[in-house]
């Protein structure tokens, strides 16, 4: 299995609770990472001896990476790296087009002061990671600032809704952003993450929607620009097209 010498392995005295987190955490850094790449067999036996634990964390582990679409289930009970298929890639992006523009409108009707000052410090602490051009540290600093406006929105289920999108992007994200570090260019600042926080701040719902609906769009033509430069002219194998 890709990866194995990333992680330390267990400690006996390991509670159960933390052994399942730490497989969690180990996992899902590596699937969105891509080093666990899309497809790839997670065999529970094999990872319980990797972890050196027994496979009851495994498997509390795997649900958790399931329920966050990140491993998928196949009905012959095997678990494998959730597959990435870009023909399905705009029904993505409608999806976080509208749940984004959703958390986004409430964030601007319920949120407190102390909400601003966390979401502007998300939108802060993102624009550091930029010129770093870590793509996994870049992802979750934009899930976080994503996620600081979805809490302010005070509505735990479309919260839940959009936090499960958000992670099934970041290993989107992950091509894009090893794409243009690869090439030797800085990721650009988002100055709409800015003007969001401002539109939120000011209670105005309909350019907190405007620009939550631009956000997406600018994500949406910066992946089919990549996905044109080097799917359709070099194919890469770790993403899955379908006919249709």
């Amino acid at each position: 299995m890709q990866g194995a010498g990333k992680s330390k392995p267990a400690g006996t005295d390991r509670k159960r609770g933390d052994g399942a987190r730490h497989v969690y955490d180990t996992l899902r850094d590596e699937i969105l990472e891509l080093i666990l790449a899309p497809g790839e067999p997670l065999d529970e036996t094999a990872l319980a001896a990797r972890f050196a634990m027994s496979r009851s964390p495994i498997r509390e582990a795997l649900i958790r990476l399931s329920a966050g679409g990140l491993v998928r289930t196949l009905p012959n009970r095997s678990t494998i790296v959730a597959p990435l298929d870009i023909a399905t890639l705009p029904r993505f992006v409608e999806a976080v087009d509208y749940l984004q523009r959703a958390v986004t409108r409430l964030a601007a009707r319920h949120r407190t002061e102390a909400d601003i000052a966390v979401m502007s410090q998300a939108a802060v602490d993102y624009d550091a990671v930029c010129p770093t051009g870590e793509a996994l540290a870049l992802s979750e600093a934009n899930k976080v600032f994503h996620m600081s406006i979805a809490h302010a929105g005070a509505n735990p289920y479309l919260a839940q809704s959009y936090e499960r999108l958000l992670d099934e992007g970041r290993r989107i994200l992950h091509f894009h952003f090893t794409h243009i570090r690869k090439h030797g260019s800085v990721f650009p600042l988002s100055p709409e993450h800015h003007q969001m926080v401002e539109a939120i701040a000011a209670r105005d719902e309909a350019e907190a929607d405007r620009l939550a609906h631009l956000h997406t769009r600018v994500f949406d033509d910066r992946i089919k620009d990549f996905m044109k430069v080097t799917y359709l002219e070099q194919p890469d194998p770790l993403l899955k097209r379908e006919a249709g």
